[in-house]
């Protein structure tokens, strides 16, 4: 069979998402695009709810990128019976799936099915959602699942934000507000202790409340210490009601 690479996405394509897409020509000519919002990994149904959603300017948007295949399955495609859940383990329920009980396990829940359905030979996902890529790739090592995962760069705007489909709800004042976690971020790169550089760069800022800001040792996802060689930070918060993440490096040694 011919290589065949492969982007899930939720929909509500942006530039970061056109970069996956770009990543993915690089290892395959033929590269399927998938837009399914999954119910499973949204513990909020409102949340669900106001999801962006604009089916016919996503199709424009992948296609001009490149993309040669749009796949975008009903949910009754994706699950035609109660599905037999995926659990992420110890490491779904930290950080990101502290507040969020059951989003890790219903992201390698659709993972696996949009697989089998796709069966490609690379699948490329966004570090933006960083726990998310290291625990895909965890489950891909420890199931021999048969696809390589490749990791594509955050994507951010001019002003630092990191790109996501969420943006669109933060307003004017909003994004304002939300310019601190990319600011935190760069300040903590320079900093000898980064995890107290961003908490005091977050509070100054009355706009953004505080889910978690963690550095993490890169290879085991457990939180830095003083020896750890491969450091990344983990931001996560809330601006207008809107909850966004971001990373960045922090150190790197190879």
């Amino acid at each position: 069979m011919k290589d065949r690479a492969f982007v899930p996405t939720m929909g509500a394509l942006h530039a970061g998402h056109l970069s996956l897409i770009e990543l993915a020509k690089s290892y395959s000519d033929e590269v399927v695009l998938s837009i399914f919002v999954n119910p499973l990994q949204f513990e909020n149904k409102e949340d669900l709810a106001k999801y962006p959603r604009d089916l016919d300017a996503d199709k424009k948007l992948a296609m001009s990128a490149g993309a040669m295949q749009i796949w975008a399955p009903t949910v009754d495609e994706i699950y035609p019976d109660e599905p037999s859940i995926i659990s992420a383990g110890k490491l779904g329920s930290k950080y990101e799936g502290v507040n969020r009980a059951g989003h890790f396990d219903g992201v390698l829940t659709v993972v696996d099915r949009l697989f089998k359905h796709v069966q490609p030979t690379y699948a490329v996902f966004g570090e933006k959602d960083f726990q998310q890529l290291f625990l895909i790739k965890q489950w891909v090592q420890e199931n021999k699942v048969p696809v390589q995962i490749i990791s594509a760069p955050l994507i951010r705007d001019q002003d630092g934000l990191a790109l996501s489909s969420r943006n669109i709800r933060l307003g004017d004042e909003g994004r304002k507000s939300a310019l601190v976690i990319s600011q935190a971020l760069l300040a903590a790169r320079e900093s000898r202790d980064p995890h107290s550089t961003m908490l005091e760069v977050l509070a100054s800022e009355p706009g953004f409340k505080l889910d978690y800001a963690i550095v993490i040792d890169e290879e085991s996802f457990e939180e830095a210490s003083a020896s750890t060689l491969n450091t990344r930070a983990l931001i996560a918060g809330w601006v207008n009601g809107v909850r966004l993440l971001d990373n960045m490096q922090m150190s790197v040694v190879a």
